[in-house]
Parts: C-alpha cells; structure tokens; sequence
C-alpha cells in the first residue's frame, strides 16, 4: 500500500495534465485534518461522482461534521475521479486517496458510501476497484475495511447487497455513533470480520444483506426473504433521529467552481403533503422543525466561516415550515446590510409562496420556480397533488405582476392513468401562463417547461403500477416537442433511456446485481451524465445474465405480490400505502397529514423509538383524529410498527 507521500509525489507528475486539478488536491478552507497516529477509527465518507457535485452532499457534510466532533475518530472525503483522472491513476499506480491526507481508501477502517440516486451504482463499483478493495462483500477479509452505504436509493439495497457489507436504512447522525462503536469494541477484541458485522447487523436500522436470503417463485417474482442469523429482525426498520442536531456550520468551501457554491441550512425534515409519487415525501417522515432562532444562527455562523453569499433553507416543502414568514423575515433582518441571495427551493403553489419570494427577492433573480407535476385536475387528484387549475394561473399572475420575467414549471409524464389527453395538457398550461405574463411584462415573459418522466419508486404508494415503456415516452415527448413551438417557451426533456435506467436500478432484485457488475466491467460508468451514458452495454448486461429488463419496468405487480424491498421499513405500512394506491383509482385525494392523521404507521414507531430514547426532547405534533377534531397523541393512532 502506498503511503500518502508517495501518493502525493506520484501526483505532482499527472495533475497538471488532467481537467481541474483543483478537484484532486484537497487542502480546502475549513477541511479537517487530524494526526492520524493519535485516531482509533478512521473514516472515508465517499460520494460516487466528481468533486464538483460531491462536495454539495447535505448528507456527508452532516456526517463529516458528526465524526469530526469526536476526539476517537475522524471522517476524511473522496470523489469519484474523471475519466482523464483515472486513466492517469490507473496508469502511474495511484489508487483512490483521501483528499484531506492523501491516505489511500483501502488503509481507513470504513468506507461510507452516499447513494442518493441509483445511477451512481457503477461509480461505487469503480471507486472499490480504483482503491483496491475487492468488490463483493464475500471477498473481502479482515484487511480491508468495511463498507457501508446509506442514502435514499438505499431502501431499496437488494441490487447492491452483494457489494456492501452494510447499509444505513433511513438517518444517520445517531446510527454512525453506534457503528463506530461497534467497530472500536471488535478492534480491542480482536474479533473476526463475520462477527463485527453481526454485531453491526444488530444496531436497529442497520441491514447487513449476507445474514438474509431472497426465494424466488417460478415466475421470478420474490417469494419471502429468509433470515440467516438467529436474533435478527424479518423487518429491518429505518433509524430516525428524534430532535435534528445542530446544523454543521463549517461549511468545505471547494478550490473550484461547483454545482453549489452556497451555504445550506435545513429548516425541517420530511413532508406532511402525501404526493404519492414522490419517495423522499414517504420515507422521511415524520415532520421535524428547527426554531427560527437556531436557523438565523446556523446561517450566520456559516457565512461568517465560509464567505458565502448564497443561503439556501432547505426543505422538501418549505412554505410548510409552521414559522415560515417569521423565518424569513428574521433572515432578511439577518443579512439586510449584506449582499446576500436567500432561496427557498420546493414552494407551494399559492400566494403564500410568492409573498415569501418578494420579501427575499434580489435583483440577481429574474426566474421563479413552480410543480404543479401534473396539467390536469384529473391527473393531480390522482396523484394527491390536488391544485385547480384556477390557482396556478392566479400564482402565475401574481409572480409576473411583481416583477419576475421567468416560471420554470415542473411536470412528469407517465403517470398511472395517463392519457394523451394530459400530456397535450402540459403544453396548454404553458401557453396559459405564458399569456398571463404577457399581460404582466409584455415580450419578456418566458416560461420554462421542465417535463421528467415518472418512475414507480419502492416505499411508495404507486411502487404497484408499471413504468412506460421506450415508446410511449417518445411519443409523449413528441407532442410536447410539436406543441411547444413558442420561442418564449423552452422545454427540456428527461431521455427515456435515462428513465429506463433508472427504473432497473430502483425496481430491481437480488439478481440485478450481476447485471450492474457486469454493465460496470463492460465500461457503464457516470451513468447519470448523459454524454457517459451507454445504453447498449446494459441491455447486452441483462442480456449476458439471462434476465428480461421489462420485468422490472413494464410489469404492472399484483396486489398481493412480495417487493425486493419488503424486508426493508420507511415505518410507513404497506397497507397504508396500498389503500392510498387504491384511492388514487378513484381520484380521491387525502389532505395534509398535519390536518387529520391517516394512521400511515410512521407515528407508533416514532413513539416507540421515543420509549427507548427518553432523553430526547421530540414533541409530538398536533394532528387531528380520523374520527374527530380532538388532538390525540402518537402512542393513540390505531396501527402497529409491526404490522406491515
């Protein structure tokens, strides 16, 4: 194993013929640098693509600024390097290295991977490999280090269980603690590999894929997952933290240009609204806030150590936060004397939303943001996104009335139900608010139509129906094209092989994991970058394995049949989520969950983490009974973490 001065020298004769080597160098304001010889446990926190994106990672950087705290142990970074860069590495013998202290990967005790997307699959694989690190699970031994992954495409770890050695299922700032735990007790123990991850599969929330077993029925669908070690759990439940800590404030500020050049601070987690295609809505729940003072601080303390001028409030639906108004108004007193630009990404579409945007309006911004998802009334009652179509005129009015010359709206095609009709619909709507701001700004007005196509995500209440197929994308995709003709209108598209991909990777099974080795060792790599994407090479990978990709995509899936993803819990039930499929058939919507509880399940099992957790500080929200407008606690709503 090389050393990190002999990495760094090797370094010195190939970084100034790559592509930004800034983003191979580390040695960043605020970076954390620890003695190694004076650490017990020693962490790689990973993210499979460039620099340039990695280093936005919410996630890691809270996990970064976690580990960090500790005086045991330290949390170090690496990114997935670009194609001249590993072609360099690979050439002069450099594997995969920290950026802090140039340590290679394979000399940490873990590795912790952050899969947010599937199409990061072949990066993880590439970045194992780059570091020298046997890629399954099975061949590694006591020298290597253990690896880890969490993330959202992480509830469903079936088609990447035979490369991790573990996964995080759901929040991380609690379970990390115990998993460094783990780990230090086997170092001073001495005991072998198998055993440490037996321990590690013990921690609630952690899944450790080689102690389950999938069965398959003849027709390839999954028949149960068995248990292979005594004590486990059938039901792996995701880890929440009850009260959000403290927000990291010493932000990495890059030696490059990156995606986010900004300072983010999250305001809440998770989502109240129930849009039934959208995952990170499921399996965040429940809501938790922070108070407007520890926002207005973690922000100021953030500016003050990076030299931001950008804040983003983070949220999945931020007009939701209870103290919204008072929160922005706070942040605008904050920062009035400086030349600050504050957004507040995921808005709702009402006047609310552009109220809040006119307070934190900077000259700087010209374009506005809406997600009406759907151009239908019908369409959005089926996907529990309820908007008359009345109301996004109105908001599209008011945004052009005070001033902003650009809406960027928001749609999917190939949601359940969908007619041509709808589609066709889409492109209505634009021209309809286009002609709104024509009346507001003349020639100026622009509308910005951004049309992705809709997967059925696991954990959610449409994971039963089927994604389009190839042709049906394209079609839809060319009546846009032909209806768009406008030149204030402009319309982007998601490529349908684009989507394909990513329904194999977040639909699949067990044996999807051959097919992703097989796509990576055949070249699949930056599958996320549509210039890098090589189609062919998975078709002919699902082709070597003797697998059919339509029966992960084009499928519709009985009501009774067994996900891949069954063993793994949101804490949402899966009863509560096929009846929502069942009332979407009928294009009946369920209100705000912070009005009237639907007893999805999330609330038992917080409460029952709140039993084995008594210190915390969590409160339970108000919400309204099914049967009543009384106020109930959680410990009343009559469902079961059990029953799933």
């Amino acid at each position: 194993m090389l050393s990190p001065s002999e990495i760094e020298a090797r370094l010195e004769r190939i970084l100034l013929k790559v592509q930004k080597p800034g983003r191979y160098v580390g040695g960043e304001l605020n970076a954390v640098v620890k003695d190694w010889s004076q650490i017990e446990t020693k962490l790689a926190l990973i993210f499979p693509d460039i620099y340039d994106i990695g280093v936005s990672n919410v996630g890691l950087k809270i996990l970064y600024d976690q580990i960090n705290q500790r005086p045991d142990s330290l949390a170090e970074r690496a990114y997935a390097p670009w194609l001249d860069m590993e072609e360099a590495m690979r050439a002069t013998g450099i594997p995969l290295y920290s950026l802090e202290t140039y340590h290679p990967l394979a000399g940490f005790d873990i590795l912790g991977f952050s899969l947010p997307y599937e199409t990061l699959y072949t990066n993880a694989l590439n970045i194992l490999d780059l570091a020298g690190i046997p890629l399954r699970s099975a061949e590694r031994d006591e020298s290597h280090p253990l690896v880890i992954a969490g993330g959202h495409a992480c509830y469903n770890p079936e088609p990447m269980h035979a490369f991790m050695d573990a996964f995080v299922i759901g929040e991380g700032e609690d379970v990390i603690h115990e998993i460094i735990n783990a780990v230090q007790r086997s170092k001073t123990q001495n005991v072998k590999r198998e055993e440490v991850l037996r321990e590690l599969a013990s921690i609630p929330g952690v899944y450790v894929p080689r102690f389950y077993e999938t069965r398959f029925l003849d027709d390839g669908t999954v028949s149960y997952v068995e248990v292979l070690a005594k004590g486990l759990a059938n039901l792996v439940v995701k880890r929440i933290v009850a009260k959000l800590p403290a927000p990291p404030i010493r932000f990495i500020v890059p030696n490059i240009e990156i995606v986010h050049n900004r300072v983010s601070v999250e305001i809440m987690r998770g989502c109240t609204r129930g849009c039934r295609f959208c995952q990170a809505g499921m399996i965040t729940r429940p809501v938790r806030e922070r108070s407007v003072q520890e926002v207005v601080e973690a922000a100021e303390a953030a500016i003050q150590s990076t030299g931001f001028e950008d804040l983003a409030l983070l949220s999945l639906s931020s007009s939701d936060y209870s103290r919204i108004m008072e929160l922005v108004t706070a942040i605008k007193e904050q920062f009035k004397e400086r030349n600050m630009i504050v957004s507040l990404p995921s808005l709702r579409i009402e006047s609310v939303s552009v109220a809040l945007m006119e307070r934190l309006k900077d000259r700087r911004s010209s374009g506005f943001t809406l997600a009406p998802e759907a151009a239908t009334e019908r369409m959005r009652r089926i996907i529990n996104k309820f908007i008359p179509d009345g109301q996004i005129l109105e908001t599209a009015r008011e945004i052009y009335r005070r001033g902003w010359t650009t809406i960027k709206l928001y749609f999917m095609i190939g949601h359940p139900s969908e007619t041509l009709d709808d589609v066709k619909a889409i492109a209505d709507l634009c021209k309809a608010v286009l002609a709104e701001g024509r009346k507001m700004v003349g020639g100026r007005a622009k509308v910005h139509a951004g049309v992705s196509t809709f997967v059925p995500k696991p954990h959610t209440p449409f994971q039963w129906v089927s994604c389009d197929t190839v042709e049906q994308i394209e079609a839809k995709q060319t009546l846009l094209k032909r209806e768009l003709r406008d030149k204030n209108i402009k319309l982007t598209w998601t490529a349908p092989e684009d989507t394909m991909l990513e329904a194999w990777l977040s639909r699949g099974d067990r044996r999807i994991a051959e097919v992703i080795h097989t796509a990576w060792k055949n070249g699949a790599r930056f599958d996320a970058w549509q210039d890098q994407r090589r189609y062919p090479v998975w078709l002919e990978a699902f082709a070597a394995n003797d697998l059919d990709p339509a029966f992960y995509t084009h499928r519709p899936r009985r009501a009774d049949e067994v996900f891949p993803w069954d063993h793994i819990s949101s804490g949402v039930r899966k009863k509560y989520l096929f009846d929502d499929f069942r009332r979407s058939l009928e294009g009946e919507i369920r209100i705000d969950c912070r009005e009237r509880c639907f007893a999805c399940g999330i609330l038992p099992h917080f409460a029952q983490m709140r039993r084995e957790n008594p210190g915390d500080t969590w409160k339970c929200p108000e919400v309204k009974s099914p049967a009543s407008n009384e106020k109930f606690s959680v410990i009343c709503v009559q469902s079961s973490v059990s029953e799933h």
